[in-house]
């Protein structure tokens, strides 16, 4: 227990000027962050040991104890992502963040936490838009997290290098594990419930999400999950797993019989290698490689196929898409498509069911372009139909609640023309739309939305129910009825929102 000595405030400088900080105690050490009053920060503290050397495509250790007090007053390391290695990226990036209105072991708050997005490649738990304070002031503890990426965390190894390698399609996601691990052994003494644990992301954060809902690792380190955008409903399999791996080995010329020698090659050398292996493969990381592997043991069974897995079917689930994520980083041309191209990209999308899929959603939504039709089909190809799959999945178990959500607020920006874009829902999750106006807009609409959309989910994280009063009714998901809360400046509750368009894309998709 810590005593009130170890949580005084001293004078601190740094980038915070001339802010108190704090002392608080893990089980590795003291770490000092600072006190801004309402909230406490606490940014790079390690939850395991680095990942370099002999430690690479090994499962993540806890790190080595501290004497002193450590300085948790800047992010830590970022994941290897970029070619060549850009500044602040290294191997040694296991390492967490905290936002918290206490210490101590005074309070049991609600614990969130945050999976970043980037698909299982790029990506930090640092961004500025993810900051945590807001979404502390409301009175629970958030944590968000940086771990392995990309070849680094999801090259499998185990039939090559056989079983000292068994696990190293994954070590990213165990990687997330671990630091779930670390915040049920410490989060009490940052004001934290170990109990009352929600995991939440979006885009790949989501598909992280999802994935440790199949995870038996991760049972019983969260106690509710929420999904954006993140629809993880099958994974890498061994074959396709083994092929990445084996190109690999090609591009850095070291033999499959030689395994080993991955954990020696320099790290700008290694990932120069992964990059050309995406480019030549043309490997699109969601689903054909460097993601996690369904190796069998680790991950016994896909996420949510052919059904949902059981493993914390116990678990609150909460999940939706937005209406037009595509249109995020678009490129201009597919603002001003013709008949004639807008067909063209949908057939490569569905083939022969493009025709009919097309008249569907231009019946359900009369006056749109074709570059409309064309973000609302490829937006619901991507993300809205296999999200809504994985909620039907997931309700279909019978155990816990599953809540499904529907973003179909307009950001103003760049004209209006980003409609409802992938990641709009983030800074609204987190209370953050001044801070991501160049997304937001940050005016008075989206600041009302905000606060309706940030408590949802800090009332979803407290009770595993959303509704906190300062939305209408949200009934938990029943595949007869399927209610949506529907965000927009007036939200609601609509039976099955896009019922003709999810049941054409369902068809065309295949997802039975």
């Amino acid at each position: 227990m810590i005593g009130a000595s170890a949580l005084g405030a001293t004078a601190a400088g740094g980038a915070h000027g001339a802010e108190a900080t704090v002392v608080v105690e893990t089980r590795f050490g003291k770490v000092r962050g600072f006190d801004t009053g309402s909230v406490k920060i606490f940014k790079g503290i390690p939850y395991g040991e680095t990942t370099s050397g002999r430690f690479r495509f090994m499962p993540p250790v806890d790190p080595q104890k501290w004497s002193r007090v450590r300085d948790a007053l800047q992010y830590g390391p970022t994941a290897p992502q970029s070619n060549p290695i850009a500044a602040g990226e290294r191997e040694d990036c296991l390492v967490l963040n905290i936002w918290t209105p206490v210490v101590g072991l005074v309070r049991r708050l609600p614990v969130m936490v945050w999976c970043h997005g980037g698909g299982f490649a790029t990506g930090s738990g640092s961004s500025e838009g993810t900051d945590g304070s807001n979404l502390a002031r409301r009175d629970v503890v958030v944590v968000s997290i940086n771990h392995r990426l990309n070849a680094l965390g999801f090259t499998f190894l185990g039939d090559l290098g056989g079983a000292e390698f068994a696990s190293s399609g994954d070590v990213g996601m165990l990687d997330i594990v671990h630091a779930l691990k670390w915040v049920r052994d410490n989060i009490a003494h940052f004001g934290g419930d170990p109990s009352t644990v929600t995991i939440f992301g979006q885009s790949g954060g989501g598909r992280k999400v999802g994935t440790l809902l199949a995870m038996p690792a991760a049972k019983g380190l969260f106690h509710r999950a929420v999904i954006q955008s993140g629809p993880t409903i099958t994974l890498v399999e061994r074959e396709q797993a083994n092929r990445v791996a084996s190109e690999l080995l090609a591009k850095l010329g070291i033999s499959k019989s030689k395994v080993r020698e991955l954990q020696n090659v320099p790290i700008d050398r290694l990932m120069s290698a992964y990059h050309a292996v995406v480019r030549s493969m043309n490997v699109d990381q969601m689903t054909q490689g460097f993601s996690p592997t369904m190796e069998g043991k680790i991950i016994p069974q896909h996420p949510f196929h052919p059904v949902a897995s059981a493993v914390s079917a116990n678990v609150p689930l909460l999940a939706g898409c937005a209406r037009t994520e595509l249109t995020l980083g678009a490129q201009d041309a597919l603002f001003s498509l013709s008949e004639e191209a807008m067909r063209g990209r949908i057939k490569d999308l569905l083939g022969d069911s493009a025709a009919a899929v097309i008249d569907i959603y231009r019946k359900a939504n009369p006056g749109a372009s074709p570059s409309d039709l064309y973000f609302l089909i490829a937006s619901d190809n991507r993300y809205g139909a296999p999200v809504m799959k994985i909620v039907e999945r997931r309700a279909a178990l019978g155990k816990a609640a599953v809540y499904q959500y529907y973003f179909r607020w307009e950001t103003p920006v760049q004209g209006g023309r980003l409609k409802s874009p992938h990641t709009i829902d983030v800074p609204f999750v987190f209370d953050n739309v001044k801070i991501s106006a160049s997304l937001t807009g940050g005016g008075a609409e989206a600041m009302a939305l905000a606060d309706k959309v940030s408590d949802a989910w800090v009332t979803f994280a407290r009770t595993g129910n959303p509704n906190s009063g300062n939305l209408p009714q949200w009934p938990a998901f029943e595949p007869v009825n399927r209610p949506t809360m529907v965000f927009n400046n007036q939200s609601k509750v609509e039976h099955d929102p896009i019922r003709e368009q999810r049941i054409a894309m369902f068809s065309a998709m295949k997802l039975a």
